[in-house]
């Protein structure tokens, strides 16, 4: 016991140093947990050699996280972007495998070894994506949403893969089915349970903060038992523990209590990922690893991003996605333990590729905060992705005089409510969104549009800039928004500018830039209610009637997608 305790000491320790002075240098922490790992593990000082205890520690770290990751999964989300999501992830995660398949066999790789770098290859970590775009207040934009759907397309593939593993050395048609059939039946029971067991269960334990966090706890592990029980993983049952709870009323709070021991363990699996870092022979594996490197972190954005091109997104939208996408995931690597325990592996091969999955997710949390100054720098030559894109080339609606005096980018959420506003108004109004699908609902209704993305100058170009009154952006981009005050004003001094920003030091460089006002999004519902609460006072008659007029609304709101 005083074994593990020093052990545990000693990982937090380290990491907890690291990633202070990573934050004092506003550097990404997963790196350096990962390096943490390296300097106290075999290869370092060698002050933990038995990684036996830690490995268990780090497994409740996925177990975690992706239980957390299923809890926030809302399906309705994603019916927006279903199709290309479906379609589009299907496609990528075929032609990865392919060319895994095909790059294992140029480096000298034979046999099983093959369908696993096949694997490897096909899918992206959900616990870093997820825990980095949340970090940066992404998951419910366009390209979040967008995201969080390919990896659970790429997670049920990945679930289907770990669980045919054992079928590789004795493939029977019969020993496929039942693997798939677990799947389905533990699927089945997340379902049955979610829908009519847990809310009876949960809604006694409500009563009690305490009881409601150890039923959720026990749900956690009783579906990671069941897993693992079946031959799937600890992993796999914990998210879908998580899934079977999503859509019960209490599953913020349950986040909430949960995301400190998230916090707490999966420091330790990114510690424990560097402590497994072995670079004996590192030599022989140099191209290979260079070779998978490139698949990954050049191959895989370019193929996503002209998969989402064909689908009819903007280059923006399809580089913001492909970008943080680049890194193999956790579940490769529980394929892998998984391969050699069965014998299908070297433990080189399992080195070899531990180390492709630190280079790799190294590598994506640096383009994941850095993505928007990269894509400024690199926009020029995205724009051939554009011409994929036949299908969305009209998706414009405009008079051939417009007489528009107000220009309102961003019609999800926020700038429905505005839309709705204008209109009250009387107010002639240009809406930009690059939404294809919302774009294409505005042209059913009559409504001016234009299909785009407003960062980009020739779409501002066509805005009639010069003749406008107002203009309302409601997308939270401070890149986009001060190239957007820039090109107003120089054409236009008068014009009423109104941006959004998510950050308060944004907002504050944004009013510098010329804005009139900024919107930020957090503070403006504290100022609502704020508004409300002097209008309603202890009016029960007010309250009930607003009450009425939000149910109306949301209703409204639902009709058209707009789930959040």
């Amino acid at each position: 016991m005083t074994n593990i305790f020093y052990d545990i000491g000693i990982i937090i320790i380290f990491a907890t140093i690291l990633g202070y002075i990573g934050r004092l240098l506003k550097q990404p922490l997963i790196p350096l947990y990962i390096l943490a790992g390296v300097i106290i593990g075999p290869v370092g000082l060698g002050w933990i050699t038995d990684t036996e205890v830690i490995r268990t520690l780090s497994e409740i770290g996925v177990a975690f996280l992706l239980f957390i990751v299923g809890l926030e999964l809302d399906l309705r989300k994603l019916k927006d972007v279903g199709k290309v999501v479906l379609i589009g992830s299907t496609i990528q995660i075929l032609t990865m495998f392919t060319a895994g398949v095909v790059i294992g066999m140029w480096t000298g790789f034979a046999g099983k070894e093959l369908i696993y770098i096949g694997l490897i290859v096909s899918f992206s970590s959900t616990m870093v994506v997820i825990k980095l775009l949340a970090d940066k207040n992404e998951l419910d934009t366009l390209h979040g949403r967008i995201v969080i759907g390919i990896l659970l397309m790429e997670d049920l593939f990945a679930i289907i893969a770990l669980s045919s593993l054992q079928t590789i050395s004795n493939f029977s048609a019969a020993l496929l089915a039942a693997s798939i059939l677990k799947v389905f039946g533990l699927i089945a029971l997340v379902y049955i349970s979610g829908k009519f067991i847990f809310p009876i269960i949960f809604k006694v334990a409500a009563r009690s903060q305490e009881i409601l966090f150890l039923i959720a706890i026990t749900v956690c592990f009783s579906f990671g038992m069941l897993g693992a029980a079946l031959e799937l993983s600890i992993a796999i049952g914990a998210f879908l523990a998580g899934v079977s709870l999503a859509n019960l009323p209490y599953n913020l709070e349950i986040e909430s209590k949960v995301r400190s021991l998230r916090d707490f363990f999966s420091t330790i699996f990114f510690v424990s990922l560097g402590m497994k870092l072995m670079f004996t022979n590192v030599s022989q594996w140099i191209i290979p690893l260079i070779m998978l490197t490139l698949l990954i972190t050049i191959f895989k954005p370019t193929l996503i991003t002209t998969i989402l091109s064909v689908f009819g997104y903007k280059r923006k939208t399809a580089f913001m996605t492909s970008a943080v996408l680049a890194q193999t995931s956790e579940f490769s690597l529980i394929i892998i333990a998984q391969g050699a325990i069965l014998g299908h592996i070297s433990n080189e091969f399992l080195s070899i590729t531990t180390l492709l999955a630190t280079i790799t997710i190294t590598a994506s949390t640096y383009f994941i905060k850095f993505d928007s100054q990269i894509y400024e720098k690199t926009k020029g030559y995205l724009k051939i992705f554009e011409k994929l894109s036949k299908n969305n080339k009209e998706l414009t609606f405009m008079e051939e005089n417009p007489s528009h005096k107000v220009v309102l980018i961003g019609y999800d959420r926020m700038g429905y409510s505005i839309g709705k506003t204008l209109k009250q108004m009387n107010k002639d109004f240009l809406i930009v969104d690059f939404n294809p699908d919302i774009v294409k609902r505005l042209i059913k209704t009559k409504q001016p549009c234009i299909y785009g993305d407003a960062g980009d100058i020739e779409i501002l170009e066509k805005l009639k800039l010069n003749q406008v009154e107002m203009v309302i952006s409601t997308i939270p981009d401070a890149n986009a928004a001060e190239l957007l005050i820039k090109k107003i004003r120089n054409v236009n001094k008068h014009a009423i500018i109104i941006v959004t920003s998510m950050d308060l030091d944004d907002a504050l460089e944004l009013y510098d830039q010329g804005a009139d006002y900024v919107i930020i999004p957090h503070l403006l519902g504290g100022n609502h209610m704020s508004i409300m609460l002097e209008d309603i006072s202890y009016d029960l008659d007010k309250l009930i009637n607003t009450k009425i007029l939000h149910i109306k609304e949301l209703k409204e709101r639902k009709e058209v997608h707009h789930h959040k």
